[in-house]
C-alpha cells in the first residue's frame, strides 16, 4: 500500500470513529419530558431525578429536562417513548387511557394518605399493575406523585356533589375522571394540562381540578375565585419508558437510571407534603375563597363509579378491592 493511500485509508478511519462517537454521545443524551410549570412538583421532581441519575452514570450518559410541555403533552410523550424521540415521561391519569387497569386511581377516595400508598405500590402496582404495563410496551422504574386533588371554580364554593350542577369542568384526558363528574351532575370535558389556563380565563370552562402544586404553578389562581377542598382523588405520578429503548441501553446505565428513579421518590412525597401547607397558605393570600368540602357526601355519591369500573374493567373490582382493604 503507498504511503497516500495508506494516509486516505487513516483519515477515513479516524472520521468514521469521530462520526460513530457522535453519534453514539448523541444517542446518549435521554430526554425527559413533563406537562409540569416552573415550581411545579413534577419539575422539582423530575430536576432532582436527572441529578441523581446524572452523578450516578459518570458521563456515560446525560438526562436532560424538558418540562411545560416542550416535547409534548402527556399523549404525545407516550408516543414519543414508542419512537425513541423521548426516552422518560411523567403520566398522571392519562395512564388510565392506555392501560385499564390504571383507572383504579380514578376512584374517587380510594387513597387516604402516602401511607396508604406505598402499601398499594407494594402490593398492587409493583406485582399486577406494573407487569400490565410493560406487555403494553410501558416500563414503570418509580412512582412518584401528582397529589391529592381539589376544585376550583368561578361560579361557586363546592361543598356537594349537587354544587357541581352545571358547572362546565375541566378534566385531565381519563374517561373514568369524566364519568367521575358526570354522576356528581358537573358538565366535564377533558383538555390538555397546557391549555387549561386559557380555557378558565375566556370562560370556556368555569373550573377544573388539580392538586395544591398544579393549580399554583399554572397560575390558575389569577384566573379561578373558589377553592373546594374536595382531595377526591389521589393521582400517583409514573416514571415511564419504552420497555424496547430501554432494553437496548447499556445495562449499567439502565441499573443506574432505575436506582435514581427509585432513589427519587423519597424526596417527592418529601416535598409534596411540605407543598400541601405552604401553597394552601399561598392560595389564600392571592385572594382565592377556600372551603372544606362535604366529603362524606361525595364518597356517599360515588357507588355508581366503583360499580361501573369493577363490572367494565376485567379484575377491576378485586384491585379495589384489595386497595381499600390496604387502608383499614
Amino acid at each position: 500500500m503507498s504511503f497516500i493511500k495508506f494516509i486516505k485509508t487513516a483519515s477515513l478511519v479516524v472520521i468514521t470513529t469521530l462520526f460513530v462517537a457522535e453519534v453514539s454521545a448523541s444517542e446518549m443524551v435521554l430526554k425527559f419530558g413533563h406537562v409540569g410549570k416552573p415550581g411545579s412538583l413534577f419539575e422539582a421532581s423530575a430536576n432532582e431525578f436527572a441529578k441523581r441519575a446524572n452523578a450516578k452514570l459518570k458521563g456515560k450518559a446525560r438526562v436532560e429536562v424538558f418540562g411545560s410541555s416542550q416535547l409534548g403533552k402527556d399523549k404525545e410523550l407516550l408516543k414519543k417513548l414508542k419512537l425513541g424521540t423521548v426516552q422518560f415521561a411523567l403520566p398522571s391519569s392519562v395512564m388510565a387511557s392506555k392501560v385499564d387497569e390504571f383507572g383504579m386511581f380514578d376512584m374517587p377516595y380510594l387513597v387516604k394518605d402516602r401511607t396508604h400508598m406505598a402499601k398499594i405500590e407494594k402490593e398492587i402496582v409493583r406485582p399486577t399493575l406494573m407487569p400490565i404495563a410493560e406487555k403494553k410496551g410501558l416500563k414503570i422504574l418509580a412512582l412518584w406523585e401528582n397529589g391529592f386533588r381539589h376544585i376550583t371554580n368561578n361560579k361557586k364554593p363546592i361543598d356537594v356533589p349537587a354544587d357541581l350542577a352545571g358547572i362546565k369542568l375541566r378534566t385531565p384526558k381519563s374517561t373514568w375522571r369524566v364519568k367521575m363528574f358526570k354522576a356528581y351532575g358537573a358538565n366535564p370535558s377533558p383538555l390538555s394540562f397546557s391549555e387549561v389556563f386559557v380555557a378558565l380565563q375566556t370562560g370556556t370552562f368555569d373550573g377544573q381540578e388539580n392538586p395544591f402544586a398544579q393549580i399554583a404553578s399554572a397560575k390558575f389562581q389569577e384566573v379561578q375565585k373558589y377553592l373546594s377542598l374536595t382531595g377526591h382523588v389521589y393521582t400517583p405520578a409514573y416514571v415511564t419508558v419504552d420497555a424496547k429503548h430501554f432494553a437496548k441501553l447499556p445495562a449499567d446505565v439502565q441499573v443506574g437510571l432505575a436506582a435514581a428513579a427509585m432513589d427519587t421518590q423519597a424526596f417527592v412525597y418529601k416535598i409534596a407534603a411540605e407543598l400541601e401547607t405552604t401553597l394552601l397558605a399561598e392560595l389564600k393570600a392571592g385572594g382565592m375563597q377556600v372551603n372544606t368540602a362535604n366529603k362524606s357526601a361525595f364518597i356517599k355519591a360515588s357507588d355508581a363509579i366503583y360499580k361501573e369500573f369493577a363490572s367494565t374493567v376485567p379484575g377491576g373490582g378485586p384491585l379495589v378491592e384489595k386497595a381499600l382493604m390496604l387502608g383499614k
